[in-house]
């Protein structure tokens, strides 16, 4: 229960809330806003470089110019006088000499300790000094014991190349290490290798000297990593790349290595050109600090122009620094006005918005006045951008054109009344005109100039173009409403050009020309728009209402085939509905339609109502009243699910939904009370579930469905007792409350009765009665209607006999 009470709530606040109504022209309001900006808030002076002035421009106050593109030139120039930073590790020539000198010096104090044990060994076997040196390769003058301990020797020299290797931080080929294992890790080729080393470190070595050479012209800064000390090298060249490094050791290596044997020099060399590597590495990241400050460091360059300076002279081309000036002027300005020139323009559509709605909506019994709002909104919001985008290309295509257009010409065909159109389709004639009236005044706000004359040219237009369209049954109806469009347009634009003095001027031409597509174009955008409006909003126009009502609709096929009387009472109903709309004001195609597809749903079971019944066999014979009263009562829920399979539209399933109310189903009712008796039987089985008629349209329905019904079982249907039948069945539904949500009063009651006691009558009329001959030859007068009577001379006499024998077939 709390939910549903929640749910309601909602629906109300949706349905009527004040805050929701304020909410959807806040918003409208904003767009406009937010969308007129350059044009509306600031009167700017737009001009391109090459453009020539059309008037003077000053300085309405002193302000600053900032030359942003001299600046920027100026931060450019500043960065490029920045050299790229080279980091230089002058700690990696110390690091790979002390390598050097650990492994060889690791490697010699192991030969000492060898040799010495060697030398003792052969000494206790000679009985000689152990002063003299001796050599560790093997002789045949050696014992076999001292050979074995040389040899012992050797292997474990043989076994530190690893750890030699590990010291150096290079690979050595095994000839290689044979080789200073022969010269027993001399001092010499340590020494040249370090000498070789220092000089090209020194020198300096780079990883990629590609890079490098960019800087060829500029320069570098070479950055001590150590010292932090900083020095400009200029001849880039001197600095080597690592293939460079490797030549020069060769060549430096050649001068110190003359004296050695050929092996040890290829060796001194191989590893020297091993242990190189790059001591000097471009620093990116110092590179661009030191770019950004440099950049920083410029101050913005600034023109000041004093209050009253003549910035720009009529007839004078404009220049790049005149573009400048003109930028920084509307800068200042908009600064200065935006807050409340764009808040009195909001207020000012605000209240044209409210006004609007207290004028055509609120207090008016308009359901679903939510949608209608979003409706009109959106209708505002595309007409409105549509204007934007056309006055915005109009601006930028004239100055481009070879021939000479002017500005004004080409807004007198922007589409302004298709929304007019558009509201008037489906709100009506009341609704579109003062829509016209706010549309008018918030497109010239978009204009700079002659803001009166296009004021008076939308709102003359747009009016007029709502009242064309207002009976539109036809899609020509477009066209031919947008054709007389187009010559109120170019007539209008002849008497503005008489207004301006433009009327023997080429402009005469273009507003002439303008105007006309103008009013072209309204028609075409109004028919486009139409369609996708009944589908977003769910309106029913009345071209497809007229479309519905064609009977060779599918549907009707249907009904005509499957359920042949339902077919004919629905459209004798149609008839009647859209006869007494027209004297209700009530929409007659829309009735018309209504009444047309009320009993669709009698497709599902059409042998259960008896009018589709042919063999005079009631199928209800044999079911009980409950049975019979839910087949009854269901053909409103089938023609629902039809309808809406269909695609048939809001108000005609509303319609179908409600054209029995909540009304009885009394034949069955009374039925199940002589059976069962009537405290047994509960009414609310037999009632319709409803809802009651919503509309005039829907309550018009019901009547004649329930008339026209009724007036079948008269056997005498003179005019007078069909006056009576319809103003009894009326009375009964009016007083049954089923009328109370229609809004149809009691004068409209009477002139629906008169309208229907009009179209009964003429079905139910009398025909002259023709002579012809018996079989015996005497003559005899038969009626070629079967259900009139028969003319006689004494009427008074026949009248009241024929009353008497008469049989009441109410509800069969």
């Amino acid at each position: 229960m709390n939910i549903a009470k929640k749910k309601e709530s909602v629906k109300i606040f949706l349905g009527n809330s004040d805050f929701l109504i304020f909410s959807i022209f806040l918003l409208v309001t904003l767009i406009f806003v937010s969308f007129l900006y350059p044009d509306l808030i600031i009167k700017r002076d737009n001009y391109i470089e090459g453009d020539v002035a059309t008037k003077d421009i000053k300085a309405s106050q002193e302000i600053l110019v900032h030359d942003k593109e001299a600046t920027e030139e100026k931060s450019k120039q500043a960065i490029d006088t920045v050299l790229t930073v080279y980091d230089f590790d002058d700690s990696m020539s110390k690091t790979v000499i002390s390598r050097i000198n650990l492994a060889f010096d690791e490697i010699r104090g192991v030969i000492r300790v060898e040799k010495l044990k060697i030398k003792k060994d052969v000494a206790s076997d000679t009985n000689t000094s152990t002063d003299s040196d001796i050599s560790i390769s093997t002789s045949d003058s050696i014992s076999p014991e001292v050979e074995i301990k040389i040899n012992t020797y050797l292997d474990i020299i043989w076994q530190l190349k690893d750890k030699f290797e590990e010291i150096l931080g290079i690979s050595i080929n095994s000839s290689e290490y044979k080789i200073l294992i022969q010269e027993e890790f001399t001092n010499q080729i340590s020494d040249i290798i370090v000498k070789v080393l220092q000089q090209v470190f020194e020198s300096g070595v780079v990883a990629n000297k590609e890079i490098l050479l960019r800087e060829y012209e500029r320069g570098i800064i070479l950055r001590s990593m150590g010292s932090k000390s900083e020095k400009i090298i200029k001849n880039v060249k001197m600095l080597y790349g690592l293939d460079e490094a490797k030549e020069r050791i060769r060549t430096i290596a050649q001068s110190l290595i003359s004296e050695m044997k050929k092996n040890n020099g290829e060796l001194v060399i191989e590893f020297a050109q091993k242990l190189i590597q790059p001591n000097i590495t471009i620093n990116r990241h110092e590179t661009q600090e030191r770019k950004k400050r440099a950049a920083e460091s410029i101050k913005p360059i600034l023109y000041k122009i004093k209050s009253g300076e003549m910035i720009l002279r009529e007839g004078e081309r404009v220049t790049k620094v005149h573009t400048l000036k003109l930028s920084a002027l509307n800068q200042q300005t908009k600064k200065e006005h935006i807050i409340t020139t764009s808040s009195g323009t909001g207020m000012f559509l605000l209240f044209m918005f409210v006004i609007y709605y207290s004028l055509y909506i609120k207090g008016k019994p308009i359901k679903n006045q939510t949608k209608h709002l979003v409706f009109i909104a959106t209708i505002i919001s595309i007409i409105f951008l549509l204007t934007i985008f056309s006055a915005s290309f109009s601006k930028a295509l004239a100055p481009n054109l070879p021939f000479l257009i002017s500005e004004s010409s080409m807004f007198l065909g922007i589409p302004v009344a298709s929304g007019s159109m558009i509201i008037c389709l489906f709100l009506g004639l009341d609704a579109a005109i003062p829509f016209a009236v706010v549309m008018s005044v918030c497109v010239t706000f978009i204009f700079e100039k002659n803001n009166f004359i296009f004021l008076i040219y939308f709102l003359l237009s747009s009016s007029m173009a709502a009242y064309w369209i207002r009976c539109c049954r036809e899609r020509k109806v477009f066209i031919k409403a947008g054709v007389k469009l187009a010559i109120l347009n170019a007539s209008l634009s002849i008497s503005i050009s008489l207004y301006s003095g433009n009327l023997f001027d080429i402009d005469f031409v273009w507003n002439l020309f303008f105007s006309f597509m103008g009013g072209i174009v309204s028609g075409v955008i109004t028919s486009g728009l139409t369609p996708l409006m009944e589908i977003a909003f769910g309106y029913t126009t009345d071209i497809k209402l007229l479309e519905l009502a064609n009977l060779d609709q599918p549907l009707l096929k249907r009904l005509m085939i499957e359920t042949p009387g339902t077919y004919h009472h629905s459209v004798i109903v149609g008839t009647m509905v859209e006869a007494a709309s027209s004297d209700i004001g009530a929409n007659p195609v829309l009735g018309r339609v209504c009444g047309y597809y009320h009993d669709i749903g009698k497709l599902s079971k059409p042998l259960y109502f008896i009018e589709n019944q042919t063999d005079c066999k009631n199928k209800h014979d044999k079911l009980a009243p409950s049975m019979s009263s839910l087949i009854i009562i269901n053909h409103v829920k089938y023609g629902v699910e039809i309808a809406k399979k269909d695609k048939l539209g809001k108000p005609i399933l509303d319609a179908i939904q409600q054209h029995h109310g909540t009304s009885l189903v009394k034949y069955f009712y009374e039925k199940a009370k002589d059976l069962k008796g009537e405290d047994n039987v509960n009414n609310d089985d037999f009632r319709y579930p409803g809802p009651k008629p919503q509309t005039k349209e829907a309550g018009l329905v019901m009547l004649a469905d329930v008339v026209e019904a009724a007036s079948r079982t008269l056997e005498n249907p003179t005019p007078s007792k069909i006056q009576g039948l319809v103003n009894k069945l009326i009375n009964n539904i009016f007083s049954e409350g089923q009328l109370d949500n229609c809004e149809l009063t009691l004068r409209d009651l009477h002139k629906i009765a008169k309208s229907f006691n009009k179209i009964l009558s003429g079905i139910y009329h009398h025909r002259i009665e023709y002579s012809e001959k018996t079989a015996d030859g005497k003559k005899k007068n038969e009626s070629t209607d079967p259900q009139q009577p028969k003319q006689k001379k004494d009427t008074n006499t026949e009248a009241k006999k024929k009353s008497s024998d008469s049989l009441k077939r109410l509800g069969m």
